[in-house]
């Protein structure tokens, strides 16, 4: 079983920038990927971005630019930087982790952002 803690999001001012944070712990032998979504109201759930165990980097093309994955093998953690917000942006962003043979999501942080 793989916990998933996601960190850093709240009520934000367009224009500023954001980090959020997904650590991964439990019982598993490797993360092949790991990864953050996003599902802003009345739309369907949408890939941010994501970031292999080789640190390939895939971006949604609407998210390139203003949009970066970072990752930690250390602690498990891949980190979202999101720069000069936008109220588009506003939505509830989940983490996603493709481990071993299984993947998991994590609960979903809300990111509102206010004009």
């Amino acid at each position: 079983q793989v916990q998933l803690v996601e960190s850093g999001g709240g009520l934000i001012q367009a224009g500023e920038s954001l980090s959020l944070s997904c650590a991964a712990s439990g019982s598993f032998f490797s993360i092949n990927a790991m990864g953050w979504y996003r599902q802003a109201p009345g739309k369907q759930r949408e890939l941010v971005a994501a970031i292999t165990s080789g640190g390939t980097r895939n971006y949604a093309d609407s998210m390139k630019g203003r949009f970066t994955i970072v990752k930690e093998d250390a602690n498990n953690t891949v980190h979202l930087r999101i720069f000069s917000v936008k109220p588009e942006d506003t939505a509830v962003y989940y983490c996603h982790v493709d481990v071993d043979w299984d993947d998991y999501w994590g609960q979903g942080i809300q990111v509102t952002v206010s004009s």
